[in-house]
């Protein structure tokens, strides 16, 4: 009875071990199907938005997720495709990140992946022969999962699973599963970059449009350039942006600062050689590098850019591709590199600008010739209608002084007649000065009103300006010469160094010399501060026979006076 009792419980027992097992495929099948239903709206997630780094994040909480790991990244290929230009991570907080230090940038096993981009599992990453260990602070991590993302067949980056939860390994299905997210997150990262581009693309045609609208409503050329330079700083995400043009000594001044130090380097003038902006500038097309501050190639002045990383120089061409200006932009040390998807728009931008430049400079030529043509016509009525008057009045009264019998009363007839005399010759000396061509080369006139309009986009504001006298006919030229370059000088050093928020140029011609003031409330003239400028200046005055002088007077500010006697 015995063996027959054992015998009557086998299939019971074959009975429950079936069970089981069934039971067990119900469980994978269901635990399959679910896993499916996690991975598909982990793909739906991902796909759904269009800005990059919201993409890149939900890329990274996906794959947590559908693998169970304690810990999660996504390493961004920088330009080089040797290194991590980005990396986003999941499972560590930011405090922890604050202790352990900087992003890892590709090194040990994660470039692993960089330079053979398959899938990669390993029970104990630091078992690897390519682990270098962790950084001090890092949390302990053992088992790992690497899966390469691309995109439209290029490599984009990496993800990269630490520590599946309970201890486990990854295994085939995990591998599987990341896989397919993969295949998902390349086609939403291309999404959001192709979003990204045409998104750019917009704001650079706005911004070319508001320039061109600018310039052509009549602003003037110091507002439009400022308008250029936020707007690029603005679209490229940049913290710098400079424009240079360039000077009469064959450099290029800073015309327009924007970030940083920006005070600092308004009004700057840098040579060509050596520097990001005149590399642009002689090439005639873009130039860029991944570090400002420490390219040996643009060793001229890297102090300016301390702090500073990835920059690029665009020329601003006019119609015959010849450079008017270039525009600088920088980023902050560890910002990403300018692409050739980013510096192309770039260029169209600045050529658009360059244009709307010149077409401005040709509206002003137009409006100087419409007052050139005004000038002859008031200097023609000057000549035929008012000096032939005024000798026909001097001419009356010459005759009747001769017929007036008392002394007295026909000394005062003279002396009207003399003064006369002297205003027609001042009326003459003045149709002189409006009949001045340019092929003789600006008046004085016109290149101190021109300096001190430049000065608008230096100081940040227009200085005040006073001229009196024969400027344009009392003036020889080489005393003209001198006056421009004291002015400029003057100007560069109120825009460098005093901080001043209102700045007077008087200029008069008058008791048989010219006299240039300049004169600011700023902070005086501050110590440490380079004085050959004004030594120059002061040189100049002594060839020219005249004085100068630097003051700061009790009320603060500093008061410039360059004088020279006239040569009639």
């Amino acid at each position: 009875m015995g063996g027959d009792g054992t015998a009557a419980h086998l299939p019971q027992l074959r009975l429950d071990e079936l069970l089981d097992e069934l039971q067990a495929r119900i469980e994978d099948v269901r635990g399959t199907r679910d896993r499916v239903h996690v991975l598909l709206e982990s793909v739906l997630a991902v796909g759904q938005g269009l800005d990059l780094s919201q993409v890149l994040h939900r890329i990274v909480e996906a794959a947590a997720t559908l693998v169970d790991a304690r810990y999660a990244a996504l390493g961004v290929i920088g330009a080089d495709g040797e290194t991590l230009s980005h990396f986003l991570t999941v499972g560590i907080s930011d405090e922890e990140i604050t202790t352990i230090g900087p992003y890892p940038t590709g090194k040990g096993v994660l470039g692993e992946l960089i330079h053979h981009p398959e899938p990669l599992r390993l029970t104990d990453l630091t078992a690897h022969p390519s682990s270098h260990g962790f950084p001090p602070n890092h949390p302990p991590m053992r088992s790992f999962l690497g899966v390469p993302i691309r995109v439209r067949e290029e490599a984009f980056g990496n993800l990269y699973l630490c520590d599946k939860r309970g201890g486990l390994d990854f295994d085939t299905e995990d591998e599987t599963v990341l896989a397919t997210l993969a295949v998902a997150a390349g086609v939403a990262i291309d999404n959001a970059r192709l979003y990204d581009d045409a998104r750019r693309q917009q704001n650079w045609l706005r911004a070319s449009a508001e320039i061109t609208r600018s310039l052509l409503s009549g602003s003037p050329r110091e507002q439009a350039l400022t308008l250029i330079a936020e707007r690029a700083r603005e679209i490229a995400g940049a913290s710098l942006a400079d424009v240079s043009v360039p000077s009469s000594d064959g450099r290029l001044t800073v015309e327009v600062a924007l970030g940083g130090d920006a005070p600092a380097r308004l009004g700057l003038t840098v040579p060509v050689q050596g520097t990001l902006s005149g590399a642009a500038f002689d090439a005639e097309s873009p130039v860029a590098c991944a570090d400002l501050a420490e390219d040996a190639r643009f060793a001229a002045g890297p102090h300016r850019f301390d702090g500073l990383g990835p920059a690029v120089a665009v020329p601003l061409g006019d119609a015959s591709g010849r450079s008017r200006g270039v525009l600088l932009l920088a980023r902050p040390v560890g910002g990403q590199a300018f692409t050739e998807a980013e510096i192309g728009p770039l260029l169209g931008f600045a050529d658009q600008a360059a244009l709307a430049l010149e077409l401005a400079a040709r509206r002003s030529d137009a409006e100087q010739l419409a007052l050139l043509e005004d000038r002859d016509r008031i200097a023609r009525d000057l000549h035929d209608l008012a000096i032939q008057r005024l000798f026909a009045t001097g001419m009356t009264l010459q005759s009747a002084a001769r017929m007036i019998p008392h002394e007295a009363p026909a000394e005062r007839v003279a002396r009207a007649v003399g003064d006369l005399d002297e205003t027609i010759r001042i009326i003459r000396s003045t149709i002189f000065g409006l009949r001045v061509r340019e092929e003789a080369g600006p008046s004085l006139r016109a290149q101190v009103s021109q300096a001190v309009g430049q000065a608008h986009g230096t100081l940040g504001f227009a200085p005040r300006l006073i001229m009196e006298g024969l400027l344009d006919t009392d003036v020889p030229d080489n005393l003209a010469q001198d006056i421009t370059a004291v002015l400029g000088e003057a100007l560069s050093n109120a825009a460098r160094h005093a901080q001043a928020t209102r700045v007077e140029v008087s200029l008069r011609a008058t008791g048989g010399e010219v006299v240039l003031e300049v004169t600011d409330n700023g902070i005086g003239l501050p110590d440490g501060v380079d004085r050959s400028g004004l030594r120059n200046l002061a040189v100049r005055a002594e060839k020219a026979d005249g004085t100068f002088t630097a003051t700061a007077p009790p009320g603060g500010g500093t008061v410039l006076v360059w004088s020279a006697p006239l040569v009639r």
